[in-house]
């Protein structure tokens, strides 16, 4: 019996930050929430099951309106996980939350002036955009 296999290749039209926080996930929504005047709203946790490798449950904060969707994510899985790797985005695991913004960001500052209002945030001790394309395990942003 033949065997098929579907190769989808998603194109990802959003912008995707990463950031390295010591801070609380709740602490630093309420920073983001004050700096950037948004309204990220805690979000029920995004259960990923993995096939037979596993669950990630991550923690993720929204903020939506017309013009954009803004998103806050913990990279690594709230629970126990059998992973190995247990991240949303296991290529960039250094970073400890993830910045989601849709729809070009309307509404918000350019790119390099938003980099540098976050990197401004005491909270905040990195930032870095990244081409979701060019992730590996891209899908896991794709709900």
């Amino acid at each position: 019996m033949k065997t098929f296999t579907l190769d989808v290749d998603y194109a990802c039209d959003f912008d995707l930050f990463g950031l390295v926080s010591s801070s609380r996930e709740h602490t630093l929504a309420w920073v983001l929430n004050r700096t950037l005047h948004l309204r990220l709203i805690k979000q029920p946790d995004l259960i990923l099951d993995l096939l037979q490798k596993g669950r990630l449950v991550i923690s993720n904060y929204l903020h939506a309106t017309e013009h954009h969707t803004l998103r806050l994510f913990r990279n690594r899985s709230a629970d126990a996980s059998a992973l190995k790797k247990p991240y949303l985005a296991p290529d960039i695991r250094q970073y400890d939350y993830l910045l989601q913004i849709n729809a070009g960001g309307a509404g918000l500052p350019p790119t390099p002036q938003l980099i540098t209002q976050l990197t401004a945030l005491p909270q905040v001790q990195l930032v870095s955009q990244f081409d979701p394309n060019d992730l590996k395990f891209k899908e896991n942003f794709l709900f």
